[in-house]
């Protein structure tokens, strides 16, 4: 698997080098690794994270496509889905199969169909619409209900200070 799951990063590698996609950024932290990846993801406009240019980590594992990578933010980021650690807690980001808590359906969680474009769309689709039910931040999800334009507000704009002022170090 590990060659077919290589030549399949490096084909979505040149497609996404080819063709970007608005909102984010994506390539590889060492050339030799291709199982290593950084991406940047731009705040989506019209939300609280506009403006802020947030780094995370891909990290796939040696059967992609059959199972997900892991997205770790290495930027500061306080949102209800993204563990304060930085781990990415998204349906699609989920080992498949049944969900063991009965939350998710099968077909919202990992499939091999997924592409790292479709995961960074999920993604900045997250950010502009956190899901509260299902918080990896039980802070943040509680500030965003309780108190969206007051100390969540103010905690996402300070981050995406640090992450303007860390995308041009």
């Amino acid at each position: 698997m590990t060659d077919q799951s290589s030549l399949l990063l490096r084909k979505q590698l040149a497609e996404l080098n080819k063709n970007p996609v608005e909102g984010f950024s994506a390539g590889l932290v060492d050339d030799d690794d291709i199982y290593q990846w950084e991406v940047v993801v731009i705040g989506p406009q019209d939300t609280l994270f506009e403006g802020g240019f947030f780094k995370a980590a891909l990290t796939f594992p040696r059967d992609y496509p059959l199972r997900p990578p892991k997205m770790k933010f290495i930027t500061e980021i306080w949102h209800p889905n993204v563990a304060k650690n930085g781990d990415v807690c998204i349906s699609i980001l989920h080992e498949p199969g049944e969900d063991k808590y009965g939350y998710e359906k099968p077909e919202e969680r990992w499939l091999p169909i997924h592409t790292v474009e479709t995961i960074m769309i999920s993604v900045i689709s997250m950010l502009a619409d956190p899901n509260g039910d299902s918080p990896a931040n039980v802070d943040a999800a509680k500030e965003w209900r309780e108190d969206p334009t007051g100390i969540f507000k103010k905690k996402v704009a300070r981050c995406v200070r640090k992450s303007q002022e860390m995308a041009f170090d």
